[in-house]
């Protein structure tokens, strides 16, 4: 499973339609986990850490609205998105599901092209690397279609690792991201890599983005991990 994939963590009760909703997630080239109610959704957040969920409202013990209402007030939780799936198509439903945190609505029966459109539009803001986006910092710049990068207007030549690196500090200027985190991140949950790896990871891309002068833009933060800028 490559580490590129963003996950998406589909959350219904009714087997048939969770099914349906994994296959086309996949073959639009997202890695899925699945659950089949609320308590499990919560387990699997924390344990997968998924870019994004799609939530049903209606479902049995805990519903869809209480677990996006427990997400959205936790901080280490609180930014991924969530599409509210609901057969409940009155404006003021619409608006409680927003209202809670949710950050889009789908009415069922929803158009699958539709979902998947939406599923992307939420993605370009927390993953954008994945869905082709250019990026820029400082005078970086990560073309995530062409697989390019370049400082100060001069190419730079990344292994594929540093690569997908560079891509996930830049996708989130500033935020400190821990061995771990990008363990899971870049080289991916079904795969044994020592956290050392990471620190050797990190030399490659520094000495790849001064390779032509300029100042280090990748920060140590002692006992926490690293950041961009």
């Amino acid at each position: 499973m490559s580490a590129d994939q963003p996950t998406v963590l589909v959350v219904e009760d009714e087997l048939a339609q969770r099914e349906v909703l994994a296959y086309n997630l996949e073959a639009e080239g997202f890695r899925v986990s699945k659950a089949e109610n609320g308590d499990e959704a919560l387990l699997l957040v924390d344990e997968d850490n998924p870019d994004i969920i799609v939530l049903d409202w209606m479902m049995p013990n805990l519903s869809g609205i209480e677990v996006c209402r427990r997400l959205k007030t936790r901080p280490e939780t609180r930014s991924i998105p969530i599409i509210m799936l609901s057969a409940r198509s009155e404006e003021v439903d619409k608006v409680r599901g927003l209202e809670t945190g949710a950050d889009d609505y789908v009415v069922k029966p929803y158009s699958v092209v539709e979902l998947m459109a939406r599923v992307r539009t939420q993605l370009r803001r927390v993953r954008p690397a994945t869905v082709g986006i250019r990026l820029e910092f400082d005078d970086i710049i990560l073309d995530a279609e062409t697989h390019k990068v370049s400082r100060d207007e001069k190419p730079l030549k990344l292994g594929p690792t540093e690569f997908r690196l560079l891509s996930t500090f830049m996708e989130k200027p500033g935020r400190v991201w821990s061995r771990e985190q990008l363990l899971d991140r870049v080289w991916g949950r079904d795969i044994y890599v020592d956290t050392r790896t990471v620190d050797v990871h990190i030399g490659r891309l520094r000495k790849a983005l001064t390779q032509f002068g300029g100042s280090d833009p990748v920060r140590t933060v002692r006992g926490a991990g690293y950041a961009l800028g």
